[in-house]
């Protein structure tokens, strides 16, 4: 019996297939607006919202996560997402599934300290535990490697595209 998520991803590809120019997407965008001190509140269109704020060393509250730690979820959470999708798609049961990022940086990069020091991460590691009750060892490699490598966010960030900058003072 396929699964309803299986279904589902079928009839997409094969909708894509018959038309690809509407494979083409423009995504929903993400509006941060400063609420008080480093707090920021993110909104979407849909009335999505997460809130930020950063660790009291670096001046904020600690009363959300820092955007850092919402980008490694990202990471993870896609990752997840798409090894669900495949093992839906080729029939593998799932017994569990645990997708862990972590990251290295330097403080000195966001507080402007050395300009040969990025502010960005400066590596990114990502764990993967995973079962099934109907896969071998080699076959969730295989799904772990493929779905790692068709997840969105995680091709975003191995394949950085232009990130332009649009400044408007009012």
């Amino acid at each position: 019996m396929t699964s309803p998520i299986a279904s589902t991803l079928e009839n997409l590809t094969a909708a894509l297939k018959a038309n690809p120019e509407k494979a083409r997407a423009k995504y929903a965008p993400a509006t941060a607006t400063l609420a008080d001190g480093l707090k920021c509140s993110v909104t979407g269109p849909s009335g999505e919202k997460i809130v930020t704020d950063m660790t009291k060393a670096m001046g904020g509250e600690a009363s959300a996560p820092n955007p850092g730690w919402y980008f490694r979820a990202s990471i993870a959470a896609c990752c997840s997402t798409a090894i669900a999708m495949n093992a839906a798609r080729r029939g593998i049961n799932l017994t569990a599934l645990e997708v862990t990022v972590e990251a290295d940086g330097d403080n000195r990069g966001i507080l402007g300290m050395d300009a040969s020091v990025s502010a960005g991460h400066a590596a990114l590691r990502t764990h993967v535990k995973i079962a099934a009750e109907n896969a071998t060892a080699e076959q969730l490699q295989d799904l772990v490697r493929f779905s790692e490598a068709h997840s969105p966010v995680g091709c975003t960030v191995r394949d950085a595209p232009p990130n332009t900058l649009r400044l408007e003072v009012v």
